[in-house]
């Protein structure tokens, strides 16, 4: 094994409070960082830095964990290129356009979805994203869901099994039978192969108790719940994450009071997703309010081919900071230890002894940049369990 000493880091987020400034970020001003193989063995100030085999200089640059990205749709084919231009032409967003996305998805073989799949994995690599999360839920039926998650599971442990994404295009008519498959055949050939259930709780989509049936199933098969809560309407969605004890309720754009106060006094984070917002000129989430009311909170990109087509986590948190009320300080942590929080992980989302060794050097002087020079590529390089990789 060899170590990396990396110096002359103009400014490091840590998110440890205990470390330079003392707030959430644990900002170290003139930082250095030891790498030992795949994980961070010190951090600190520069003058205080140990030997180390090898030496990298930051020449200045900032540096922040590698961005965790809790909720994406990685593995589909096709594009809706039409909806998407159509929709800025004034037609509004609805869950049914996800069709197009399943019957293209169905069509492709293995390779080409595997080829797709990665394309977007090292774009988002590029910008920084070193841990992801990605779901099934353009097959649903049980060869195509059950073959999306070996895929993605090939390149991920964040695999999250939505065979309840909408109601098959084959079960229109019977929405209780798809129910069943969901939560029978098609959950046991999908379990060996995910760590997560999860279900689009939404007029059009799933109902509260037909999404306590599947998320309750899923439990039972070893599954840890999440949850697409909120997104278009007030609904059960973010209650029933709470209830059930889910990782997290993802959206959360339409909020009572009594939501806002559940997540607050939850270990569910709140997982906001502006380019889906972006993407379809729809109300933004308030994370103003979510945090004032002590709620945790994720920022992601929900990359998916219909309402939110990009893996940029840095236009996320351009987007977070600009319209949704959030600090460029509460944007960063909420990007990265956010993220790690909504996948319950303790080992990425920071720059602290023990975690993994995954950080991002940016071409600026500090992590404001991220939102202060919106759409501008600013991640330099990225290193991944503590190999340059981008």
């Amino acid at each position: 094994m060899t170590t990396t000493l990396i110096t002359n880091i103009a400014s490091l987020v840590t998110n440890d409070p205990a470390q330079g400034d003392g707030t959430p970020l644990g900002l170290i001003q003139d930082a250095a960082v030891v790498l030992d193989d795949e994980r961070v063995a010190w951090v600190g100030p520069t003058s205080k830095a140990p030997s180390a085999d090898e030496s990298y200089d930051a020449a200045g640059r900032a540096a922040i964990p590698g961005f965790v990205d809790s909720h994406s749709h990685l593995v589909f084919a096709g594009d809706r290129t039409q909806e998407f231009n159509a929709r800025m032409s004034g037609r509004a967003y609805e869950a049914g356009g996800i069709r197009t996305t399943v019957a293209a998805t169905r069509a492709a073989t293995d390779a080409a979805l595997e080829a797709n799949l990665t394309h977007y994995l090292e774009e988002a690599l590029r910008q920084g994203t070193t841990t992801f999360e990605t779901k099934s839920g353009y097959g649903l039926n049980t060869e195509d869901e059950s073959r999306a998650l070996r895929i993605a599971a090939k390149h991920t442990d964040e695999v999250t099994f939505l065979g309840a994404h909408i109601v098959s295009p084959d079960y229109a008519e019977d929405p209780a039978a798809y129910v069943d498959l969901v939560t029978g055949e098609m959950l046991d050939a999908c379990a060996p192969h995910a760590r997560w259930i999860d279900v689009f709780c939404e007029k059009g989509a799933f109902d509260g108790d037909q999404a306590r049936a599947i998320l309750t199933a899923g439990k039972a098969k070893g599954l840890h719940p999440r949850i697409h809560a909120n997104q278009l309407s007030y609904g059960p969605g973010v209650q029933l994450a709470v209830e059930l004890d889910a990782a997290s309720a993802d959206h959360c754009t339409h909020l009572t009071d009594a939501d806002v106060d559940a997540l607050a006094n939850s270990s569910t984070v709140a997982t906001l997703l502006p380019g889906a917002e972006f993407s379809t000129r729809a109300e933004w989430p308030d994370a103003r309010r979510l945090l004032d009311a002590g709620a945790t909170v994720a920022l992601s990109t929900d990359c998916n081919p219909g309402s939110s087509f990009t893996s940029s986590v840095p236009f996320c948190i351009a987007l977070a900071v600009r319209d949704m009320g959030m600090t460029p300080d509460e944007a960063i942590w909420s990007a990265t230890a956010g993220g790690a929080a909504a996948l319950r992980r303790t080992d990425v989302g920071r720059v602290t002894a023990g975690a993994r060794a995954d950080l991002a050097l940016l071409n600026a002087p500090s992590h404001v940049h991220l939102a202060y020079r919106p759409g501008v590529p600013l991640v330099g390089e990225v290193w991944r369990k503590g190999v340059r990789v981008a």
